[in-house]
């Protein structure tokens, strides 16, 4: 029997600084024969009008995730109906991370000109092969990578708002160098270093995001005891 695991998954997300509503979407869902997947959707532009965008992609992807549909048909589709339903005129980044039980895989599906990083066993990668985003382009595809699920993996996705933080100011963000560092500080606790990211983010744009942020830290480790009990915790502020 191999070893046991544990799949850690955090978020962190802020809006666009004075904008009502934040752009970027993010559901998880059940996978129907085991694991879960995590859809992040980046709505063009920002805002309200951005949010309905994302809203859309992240709906038509969880739905077909969820009646068993593979990852990467899964983002063809979406694509196809964002294209059809607002005529290629709208694009969204699209990114689908897949704990796969079934192929013991995680799976990951870009469309998005950020890269994904991977961190295993504390050696840096990143994800970052050319990928368009969907809605525009008829015949737009994922960029699709598989990895072993194994312990000590980490993966930290984001929006376009972490990537270009500071940029306006000498303050610039090093993410590639920033997340090792979190990752030897906060270990095993992927909420912690989503938390960690989205906070230098926001110090680099002087506390006025310029975009809406938005974090996904997955993290698989090895399981040492403990219970078969699956947990989500969500904080959700309301004004």
């Amino acid at each position: 029997m191999g070893e046991e695991l544990e799949a850690r998954v955090a978020v962190a997300k802020v809006g666009k600084y004075a904008t009502s509503e934040s752009g970027d979407s993010l559901e998880i869902v059940e996978r129907p024969h085991g694991g879960l997947s995590v859809v992040l959707a980046d709505g063009q532009r920002s805002g309200r009008a951005a949010k309905a965008i994302s809203n859309i992609v992240v709906r038509k992807a969880v739905a077909l995730l969820a009646e068993g549909v593979r990852d990467g048909a899964v983002a063809r589709a979406t694509h196809d109906y964002l294209f059809l339903h607002r005529g290629g005129k709208v694009s969204a980044e699209l990114n689908i991370v897949s704990i796969d039980l079934v192929s013991r895989t995680l799976v990951v599906s870009r469309n998005s000109h950020c890269p994904v990083i991977v961190v295993k066993d504390d050696q840096l990668s990143l994800l970052d092969e050319p990928s368009s985003p969907i809605g525009v382009h008829s015949n737009t595809k994922p960029v699709i990578t598989e990895l072993p699920l194994e312990s000590e993996t980490h993966l930290v996705v984001f929006t376009d708002g972490l990537l270009e933080a500071g940029r306006y100011s000498d303050r610039r963000l090093d993410v590639m160098t920033l997340v090792p560092n979190l990752l030897i500080t906060h270990v095993n606790e992927p909420q912690a270093v989503a938390d960690a990211l989205l906070e230098h983010a926001v110090a680099a744009d002087q506390g006025r995001p310029r975009d809406d942020i938005s974090v996904l830290v997955v993290a698989v480790v090895a399981r040492d005891g403990g219970d078969d009990v699956r947990r989500m915790s969500v904080s959700f502020p309301i004004r």
